[in-house]
């Protein structure tokens, strides 16, 4: 029997890589993006095995996180994991622009970052305890950041969206261990994505990649490959568990 996972943020860059690791393991994938259907689709189409799907929706809005979730359920025929992956960096300095940007800022890294991931988790739990086989095997991960531990100057928001994300995390793995649900995370440092590629082809470029012993950034399969194991194969006693995906440039 196939295992139904939806990935957010899917359409490119990490997301899509752990779309097609999963895949590639077996399950059949609901491949999530906020608004670029077009890229969801190219992505769903080169994924192997059969049966995958789309849904495209902003997070960032509690009734369209209940939208989404439904309509991976509903096309896939109930959901087995979860994997937020869907996030926003948005650049605020503390002592740059308007304090009504700061605010702003705040308010929509927070409502992509942390709260829609919260909000999908609570959803899928509530799908796991009520589906007819039992909620045992179910499985949520959460792709974290680096920046949660070693501090965003330049982003705080992001920083303190992913400590929380690590978090809430980790509150599940307790809450949900009697009804037999794993949740973990991981923790990237940089990786090699569209969006982050203009600072490495820049002039902070040789900078960032020295960050890691290894002189590189991850490229987004490294990352995908770790969210896969813990969505497949990593024992349940590691549930609770935030793993760094970040060339040993942080290490606690």
């Amino acid at each position: 029997m196939s295992t139904n996972t939806l990935v957010t943020g899917a359409g490119r860059g990490i997301g899509a890589a752990i779309a097609a690791a999963l895949a590639v393991a077996g399950h059949t994938v609901a491949v999530h993006a906020g608004h670029d259907a077009d890229a969801a689709r190219r992505v769903a189409a080169t994924l192997p095995g059969t049966g995958h799907a789309v849904v495209v929706g902003d997070l960032s809005s509690p009734a369209e996180c209940e939208r989404v979730f439904a309509e991976a359920v509903d096309q896939l025929g109930g959901l087995d994991v979860l994997v937020n992956n869907a996030g926003i960096f948005r650049a605020q300095p503390v002592l740059s622009g308007s304090f009504a940007d700061w605010h702003e800022a705040w308010r929509q890294t927070l409502d992509v970052n942390l709260l829609a991931p919260a909000n999908l988790c609570r959803l899928m739990a509530e799908h796991l305890v009520q589906r007819p086989e039992g909620p045992a095997g179910g499985r949520l991960v959460n792709v974290g950041s680096r920046g949660a531990y070693r501090g965003e100057p330049e982003n705080a928001a992001y920083g303190a969206s992913k400590a929380g994300l690590h978090s809430l995390t980790q509150s599940l793995a307790v809450a949900l261990a009697p009804h037999g649900i794993f949740s973990a995370a991981v923790a990237p440092g940089f990786v090699d994505t569209r969006m982050g590629r203009p600072a490495l082809e820049g002039a902070s470029g040789a900078a960032i990649r020295a960050q890691s012993p290894f002189n590189r950034v991850a490229e987004p399969e490294e990352v995908a490959a770790t969210v896969a194991w813990l969505a497949t194969a990593a024992p349940e006693w590691v549930s609770g568990t935030v793993i760094d995906v970040n060339g040993a440039s942080h290490l606690r």
